[in-house]
């Protein structure tokens, strides 16, 4: 569309003196558009539709009220009952026009893309193919609004350290970040309120000021405050996961950064053909370059040495060297851990991939003196004894493991059951199991009780301790057989002086 003073101008000149061609030439406009201004005398014509649809207001607040407000089903019934054909977007536009789109969330405020002023953080849960088994993650996903940079991780569960590592991995990748961070009202970095009154964690807050940026929540129900993000998780499920294999969670992780920063970063964005790599280059000199150094995230424990040398950490164990039954401290980073006495480093390991446990890691070059032995103390045998009982309790025993969160640890209770069946008279075991099954109980302590109350009930008796008849022919017994039988005398008058 040519401005109205330009096309004024265009009228002026021609009436001037000066040629099409050269009016041309001079303001580049073609020469068929020239001819049609000085045509219509440099004015703006006034174009009207001539298929314009005018739709009855009543009749808009009564299908309004039929319908509950779903502009859906308004749409649908003013085609096949009013006969009305009328494009969605117009129906949209009337509907607001009379204030009747009060039911709907409100399109939030458009924010213009400003350079080094905005990125956006969200999460987004997945389950995936991982080693040819489905696995639930958590896709993390940093965004720079205005160059449409992306920085993309993949996490077994995500909490508020694992947020922390995120952005510190993110922010130091690209060396840069924006004034704002625009998340959701998660309550990893909220403490109270929302959107616009929404207060921070002091933590996340001192977190985020090292950096230079600073923690903003949008409203609630407007998650297309950060729509740049909500996008780029569909990219993800439409462009990065289909026809890829994942062998681990890291081979997973290494694919999502190469995408995200490379393969997509160079790709032209659709509509404005805008390429992220060269935005971001243009953007570096309105964002906050981070400082030289910065501390990465961790979280402090504390463990106790065992006999052996060890600390457990995460469901794994680690020696400490030269220091036997002391308190040591813990820093976990991301992806290491650093064990401290008394200030001093005694050691660091890399932590291994999540999912990894019951493994033992040592130093390089050191060998512990002892190595503990069935730390876990498996239960494979006794499970075996308990099963080949009798199909009832091999029943029970399937009924009981498939009771998540109502048996606590698999091992425990396997001992607990085994501990019973060697106290108990074997049909007495089988019966309080049997009813335990009837009333699907799974409380060891119940099951106890269950097993006197049948006791008192019936008549059931102790089995007599088995005796091996050749202990005589042993050579501890024929060595001692022959001394003095030992004088109790002393004890028979001990019961005399009682009696």
């Amino acid at each position: 569309m040519i401005e109205p003073a330009k096309r004024n101008a265009i009228y002026q000149l021609h009436k001037g003196g000066m040629s099409i061609r050269r009016i041309s030439q001079q303001l580049n406009v073609s020469r068929h558009t020239v001819r049609r201004i000085i045509r219509q005398k440099g004015c703006t014509p006034q174009i009207t539709r001539k298929d314009k649809k005018e739709i009855d207001p009543q009749l808009l607040h009564r299908l309004y009220n039929e319908c509950d407000g779903w502009r859906e089903r308004i749409w649908e019934k003013l085609l096949e009952e009013e006969g009305i054909e009328i494009g969605y977007s117009t129906l949209t536009r009337l509907l607001r026009d009379l204030d009747l789109d009060g039911k709907r969330t409100k399109r939030t405020i458009q924010v213009p893309d400003k350079p080094g002023a905005e990125m956006q953080h969200d999460t987004s849960p997945y389950r995936i193919k991982i080693n040819d088994c489905l696995t639930p993650v958590i896709a993390s996903l940093l965004y720079y609004r205005y160059s449409k940079m992306r920085y993309l991780k993949f996490y077994l569960s995500f909490n508020r350290f694992n947020m922390k590592c995120f952005f510190h991995e993110g922010l130091t990748f690209f060396g840069y970040c924006a004034r704002h961070c625009i998340i959701d009202n998660t309550n990893l970095a909220r403490l109270r309120g929302s959107g616009g009154n929404a207060v921070m964690v002091p933590e996340m807050e001192q977190f985020a000021r090292q950096y230079g940026f600073e923690f903003i929540c949008h409203e609630i129900g407007h998650a297309n405050r950060k729509a740049g993000n909500e996008r780029s998780f569909y990219t993800v499920e439409s462009n990065f996961f289909p026809g890829r294999c994942f062998e681990s969670l890291a081979d997973l992780n290494r694919q999502a950064l190469e995408w995200a920063t490379k393969r997509m970063a160079n790709r032209p964005v659709s509509k404005s053909d805008l390429i992220p790599a060269a935005a971001f280059e243009f953007e570096k000199a309105y964002l906050i370059k981070l400082p030289p150094f910065i501390h990465p995230p961790y979280q402090v424990a504390y463990r106790l040495i065992d006999q052996y040398g060890y600390i457990s950490f995460s469901g794994n164990y680690y020696w400490v060297p030269d220091l036997a039954r002391q308190e040591v401290k813990v820093l976990q980073y991301s992806d290491s851990i650093h064990l401290y006495y008394q200030r001093k480093l005694l050691a660091q390991y890399s932590l291994p991939p999540q999912g990894i446990r019951n493994q033992k890691y040592t130093p390089p070059g050191k060998t512990p003196k002892h190595q503990p032995q069935n730390r876990k103390k498996p239960t494979a045998a006794e499970e075996r004894t308990l099963r080949s009982l009798c199909p009832q309790v091999n029943r029970y025993l399937d009924f009981a493991f498939n009771q998540s969160g109502k048996v606590g640890q698999k091992h425990r209770f396997i001992r607990q059951l085994y501990g019973l069946y060697r106290k108990l008279a074997q049909p007495l075991f089988l019966k309080t199991i049997s009813r335990a099954l009837t009333y699907r109980i799974t409380n060891p302590q119940t099951i106890e009780q269950m097993a006197v109350q049948l006791l008192k009930e019936g008549n059931y008796r102790v089995s007599p301790a088995m005796v091996d008849d050749d202990y005589v022919n042993r050579e501890a017994y024929l060595e001692g057989c022959t001394s003095d039988e030992p004088d109790l005398c002393k004890y028979d008058r001990l019961l005399e002086e009682r009696d």
